[in-house]
């Protein structure tokens, strides 16, 4: 099966409840497709505009107060804090990160859904090696993600309903990596997060880091990216 094309919407600097909404537009929009219709497979990218910590189905990490009261500790920081759908436990986001969220049918591409997360871990690991990091590595349970001599570089999270996905991951690009300081990300004890400009010792943008990312999304995927426009979400 030769897999469908994938639209790339690019929403720019965005707030993290707009860019959900603009998923949840596209996750709809495969849904209520007739079914002898093919709906648009995409592939949104965006930039968090402020901070915010997101928590995931597994909860938050609370082990040293209650979950409200880590809730309003977050809160009092400056950040932003929302309960998302998607798999795993507290994280951030924030300026200076590429977040991909894959709107796309798995029966379309073949994939379970531990094949799709795998998938997405070689997209990030091929992108940091297109940049210059060629140490860069998933590893085994519990570690999902992508790492670079022990430190984390991208997180990932996906929620997959009726086939279709939603969530992704985000690479830190140049992120202030001082607001990781307030969780235990992911939920992985011990384990520190670095970004492409810390492992680089240069500033390497989000737009810098796009185009080898989506380089390495089409040879993975091995699919037909397009450009799309975000008002069609």
């Amino acid at each position: 099966m030769r897999p469908p094309p994938v639209r790339v919407l690019r929403l720019g600097r965005a707030a993290y409840l707009d860019s959900l909404a603009a998923q949840g537009r596209c996750v709809r929009r495969h849904r209520e497709a007739p079914a002898s219709s093919e709906a648009p497979h995409r592939l949104l990218l965006w930039e968090p505009s402020g901070p915010v910590f997101t928590v995931g189905l597994r909860g938050l990490d609370a082990r040293r107060a209650s979950a409200a009261e880590e809730e309003r500790r977050l809160r009092a920081l400056g950040a932003g804090f929302e309960r998302v759908p998607r798999g795993g436990l507290a994280t951030f986001h924030g300026p200076g990160q590429l977040v991909a969220y894959p709107v796309l049918d798995l029966r379309r591409f073949g994939l379970p859904v531990r094949g799709y997360v795998a998938a997405l871990e070689s997209v990030a690991v091929a992108a940091c090696r297109r940049l210059g990091l060629p140490q860069a590595a998933a590893l085994p349970p519990p570690c999902t993600g992508v790492w670079l001599r022990g430190r984390k570089v991208c997180a990932i999270g996906i929620h997959c309903g009726r086939h279709i996905t939603s969530h992704g991951l985000a690479l830190n690009c140049c992120t202030d990596l001082t607001w990781f300081d307030h969780i235990v990300p992911c939920g992985l004890e011990g384990k520190e997060v670095t970004s492409l400009s810390r492992e680089l010792q240069r500033h390497v943008s989000v737009e810098e880091a796009t185009e080898p990312f989506l380089a390495a999304f089409q040879e993975v995927f091995k699919c037909t990216l397009m450009e799309g426009s975000p008002t069609e979400n």
